[in-house]
């Protein structure tokens, strides 16, 4: 019998894991229920969209929760992205995380990523330190790998050889889902429109559909992009050709930063109708693995490639300010030992931390919450200003 090397024990674990975490959820008093015609308030509830559909053609799902106030929180959620066939071709499991193996995006919504959208951060509204616990809420799941914008499908063979799709169906999820929102929250008083990871580059490509045609009527809409960079000098022809979003989304892509590009087009359309929030962490772990990825075929992080990713940042920081002198930051340096890899987190907003992390003594959920009420102010400069 042979015997299995580090790696492959790793794996083994890893989806030993997940699973047995995905079966407890699976079970009916932990899963929340489908939403009926009497919902309760701050209670979660699941949203099958009809014509919604996962990358690996599975269904799809969201999450909804009615608040005590008039106020509207769209999530729309992360979960890696896939840009060419090699990471098409390795999708998120519990044992390639585990093992340290190349995995770039979630392509379905099994039972274990109920855990990434509902219960956590700023969805934890059984937390009385999240400001943001009275306010409805549409969490808009994610498991395309194309930043919620693809509108196609792409052919691949997968690491055992077989034939295999991947949907990029961001876009129709995004669609149906603001509908399923426009129907259970027709005219709230203010809206933020908040993305994490994967969905915090989706917010200013999505912003305008928001505006235009599911709230052309709210008059206070903020947008929070948390870990939203990552640079790759073929995003256009990723957009175009990959996910086949539509033009008015890939005309703007002309650099390397896809983030940085749909603001400036999202500025240059709407100046200041909406309140524009941005948040990182410095170094941020993961981020700088992808881009690793993306500029030298090496899957990993380690101080250099995390200190581009450092000097990138300063650059973006600055770019947005000069675009937009109010666009308003959130930079933070929290560290995990043995998981940030000697970099910072991925990513705040849907995170244990959002309501206990602080930079300069304030934690993100204060911040965002201030900047919803109209209290705009930055936080964590300085983390940028003492190591430029």
């Amino acid at each position: 019998m042979a015997l299995l090397n580090n790696e492959q024990v790793a794996s083994q674990i890893g989806d030993f894991v997940e699973n047995a975490v995905g079966k407890s959820l699976s079970r009916p008093h932990r899963k929340p229920p489908v939403l009926g015609p009497k919902p309760r308030k701050n209670t979660w509830y699941r949203v099958p969209i009809e014509k919604g559909l996962s990358g690996d053609g599975s269904e799809y799902h969201i999450y909804v929760s009615k608040g005590t106030s008039d106020k509207l929180c769209i999530i729309l959620s992360g979960g890696g992205v896939a840009w060419n066939d090699f990471t098409a071709a390795r999708p998120v499991t519990g044992g390639r995380v585990a093992a340290g193996l190349p995995n770039y995006y979630w392509n379905n919504l099994r039972p274990f990523t109920q855990i990434m959208n509902i219960h956590i951060g700023i969805t934890d509204k059984r937390n009385p330190l999240n400001p943001f616990s009275d306010w409805n809420f549409v969490v808009i799941t994610y498991s395309t790998g194309d930043f919620h914008v693809g509108q196609g499908a792409m052919s691949y063979v997968d690491e055992e050889g077989k034939d295999a799709t991947l949907h990029f169906h961001g876009y129709e999820n995004f669609r149906e889902s603001m509908k399923v929102a426009k129907k259970l929250f027709p005219n709230p008083s203010q809206i933020l429109l908040a993305g994490n990871s994967a969905g915090a580059f989706a917010v200013p490509a999505l912003a305008p559909d928001v505006k235009e045609d599911f709230y052309p009527d709210c008059q206070s809409i903020t947008l929070f992009s948390d870990s939203g960079q990552l640079l790759y000098a073929d995003w256009a022809k990723t957009a175009r050709d990959l996910w086949h979003a539509k033009e008015e989304i890939v005309a703007p892509l002309c650099s390397d930063n896809i983030t940085l590009d749909w603001y400036r087009d999202l500025y240059r359309r709407y100046g200041d109708a909406f309140q524009y929030l941005y948040g990182s962490s410095i170094r941020d772990y993961l981020l700088s693995t992808y881009y690793n990825d993306m500029a030298h075929k090496t899957y990993g992080t380690n101080s250099e490639v995390q200190e581009i990713f450092y000097q990138q940042l300063c650059t973006m920081v600055k770019e947005l300010k000069e675009l937009n002198p109010h666009f308003t930051m959130y930079l933070y340096n929290m560290t995990i030992p043995g998981i940030t890899q000697g970099g910072t987190v991925h990513t705040a907003l849907k995170e244990l931390y959002f309501t206990t992390m602080k930079s300069d003594g304030v934690t993100m959920a204060k911040w965002l919450h201030d900047a919803t009420e109209g209290n705009l102010y930055d936080v964590g400069l300085s983390l940028l200003d003492s190591e430029h």
